[in-house]
């Protein structure tokens, strides 16, 4: 995938801004509803939520750390690496989405949890907008960036913020779903 790097972070931004959104009319949710679920397997609202959250605390530093020690010139254009733009590409959510089993330590089934996972999400999502303006003062394919799973695997800085966003995007989804399947 190739686009120019300042439209990407702008198409970028405008999902973030979305996921505010999104989150901020949660919040109006009564906390009954935020944690009920669909089956007893499933996930609730706010466990998709917090799931996100446990993310952005890996994701968040990270990205900071790398744009804030980059000494590279932003380019023109992006251009996903062949690893990133598949772990991006995998997140998006599609009309029969594809489930992936997550990490122990990312999943947040049967945690105790109430709004201020919400407020968390939201804070980290503006810290993300601000984290997408600076990164247009550095290169998006040369700065890379640590992954979750493993340290030693390095995506271009572009490609992280791809996976990243496309994540969230698809927990969101999932979280609307919980809170139109769910009866009281």
């Amino acid at each position: 995938m190739k686009i120019e790097a300042h439209l990407l972070l702008q198409e970028l931004a405008i999902q973030v801004k979305s996921h505010i959104e999104q989150a901020t009319l949660l919040e109006k949710q009564t906390e009954k509803s935020l944690n009920a679920r669909i089956t007893p397997d499933s996930w609730s609202v706010l466990e998709c939520i917090e799931h996100l959250n446990r993310y952005g605390d890996f994701y968040l530093p990270e990205i900071e750390k790398r744009i804030n020690s980059s000494h590279s010139k932003p380019e023109l254009q992006f251009k996903s690496g062949l690893l990133g733009n598949y772990f991006a590409e995998s997140m998006l959510p599609k009309a029969k989405l594809n489930k992936m089993k997550t990490f122990k330590n990312m999943n947040p089934i049967h945690s105790k949890l109430d709004k201020s996972v919400l407020q968390t999400f939201i804070s980290q999502q503006k810290k993300l907008l601000l984290l997408l303006e600076n990164a247009g003062k550095v290169s998006l394919n040369k700065t890379k960036t640590s992954i979750s799973i493993s340290t030693l695997i390095k995506l271009k800085l572009g490609d992280t913020f791809r996976f990243l966003i496309f994540h969230n995007e698809r927990h969101i989804q999932q979280a609307q779903r919980v809170i139109k399947n769910v009866w009281f």
